[in-house]
């Protein structure tokens, strides 16, 4: 989402000329955030347009392949690493916060109850890209009339992302003293890390906030509770082995030897989440993300039966739909066999045992093998 408020040209010395003139800046910063507040978000900072203290930690996860398959992530470092090179003119990042925790998510019961699906907290409802893109555009117009109205003649220019653009979200959040990065590398407040992030790259030049310290101290529960054990070391994740990447990033077959430690997880995984102390604090988020489909307590096998035609029209609007239903096929066969070998469960897999996609048909036959091996 790119924006322009027109004035005169938007370059960097006249830009210089108009924040030393007629914009107080500082008393801008603290109008954007009060208006973030005012938009639904929990947190509103400012950053610099400089990411050099992140970049190396980038390049060293990248050389070591722990991306996986992710290509774009390679393929777009520089620009995670570079703003500017990402949107010419940047010059202050404005770091946003929103929650997305809805009370009465039962999360440890599903995870325990073998014949439900879990699907991670953040997809139960809306797809947030466009949600936080939306609330940042609103951020963006207030900010384009205050400027109009001190300096007509500035060039305000900017670009709203939300995991939508290889912008390194976490490292701004953290610069903006909204959040810190925890050892499982999500962005971590005194409330948890149950929100989403959304920036604006604006040719502004705004006093940049104070970066938050962390607050982990030495708690490695989240380490410890990793399914795959992804959390290689604090502060590091293989992809490669992460539930969230399998089933949503990954788009071959899950290697054998990491389905069982996926059990009914069938888009992301929370594990390392439910178990932080901080997580306790949680408020309630926004009410957009409320649960749709009843899909926070909905067994596998009602899941495995809908067909792509259902499956496009029920998560219409869901960050769910973009796997795909093959994808879709291929977790829920996963997880059925990971869970009772029960008449129903035989059933609803043999449905599916000549299906047409091969990687479909792999997962089912394997996930039959396995109830089998447990009958047995």
């Amino acid at each position: 989402m790119i924006g322009r408020m027109q004035g005169m040209n938007s370059d960097t010395d006249t830009a210089a000329v108009s924040a030393s003139g007629m914009i107080d800046f500082s008393a801008l910063a603290e109008r954007i955030r009060r208006w973030g507040g005012e938009l639904g978000f929990s947190g509103v900072g400012i950053a610099r347009a400089d990411a050099s203290e992140a970049t190396p930690g980038l390049e060293r996860w990248l050389a070591l392949g722990r991306h996986g398959g992710m290509d774009y992530m390679a393929k777009h470092a520089a620009l995670r690493s570079s703003p500017e090179a990402l949107v010419p003119g940047t010059r202050s990042i404005i770091s946003a916060r929103l929650p997305y925790w809805q009370p009465g998510m039962e999360s440890e019961r599903v995870l325990a109850d073998a014949n439900l699906a879990y699907i991670s907290r953040y997809a139960l409802g809306r797809d947030y890209h466009k949600t936080i893109r939306q609330r940042l555009q609103k951020l963006a117009d207030r900010i384009g009339t205050a400027i109009q109205e001190a300096d007509s003649e500035f060039d305000f220019a900017f670009r709203a992302f939300s995991d939508s653009a290889p912008v390194l979200e976490v490292e701004f959040a953290r610069q903006s003293g909204i959040a810190w990065r925890g050892k499982h590398t999500l962005s971590l407040t005194r409330e948890g890390s149950w929100h989403f992030l959304g920036e604006l790259y604006t040719n502004l030049p705004l006093p940049p906030d104070a970066p938050i310290k962390p607050h982990c101290g030495s708690c490695r529960r989240c380490i410890d509770a990793c399914p795959t054990g992804a959390i290689i070391e604090p502060y590091e994740v293989d992809a490669r082995l992460c539930i969230s990447y399998l089933t949503i990033e990954l788009s071959g077959a899950i290697p054998i030897e990491l389905r069982p430690a996926i059990g009914n997880r069938i888009y992301g995984c929370d594990d390392c989440q439910l178990c932080c102390p901080w997580n306790s604090f949680a408020r309630s988020g926004d009410p957009d993300f409320a649960v749709r489909n009843g899909l926070d307590t909905i067994s596998l096998v009602e899941l495995f039966a809908w067909t792509e035609a259902g499956f496009l029209e029920r998560l219409a609007g869901s960050p769910i739909r973009r796997i795909g239903h093959e994808r879709w096929l291929r977790n829920i066969a996963v997880a059925l066999g990971n869970g009772c070998p029960d008449a129903a469960t035989f059933t609803a897999l043999e449905s599916r045992a000549n299906h047409e996609s091969p990687l479909v048909r792999e997962h089912v036959q394997w996930a039959i093998t396995q109830l089998r091996h447990k009958r047995a």
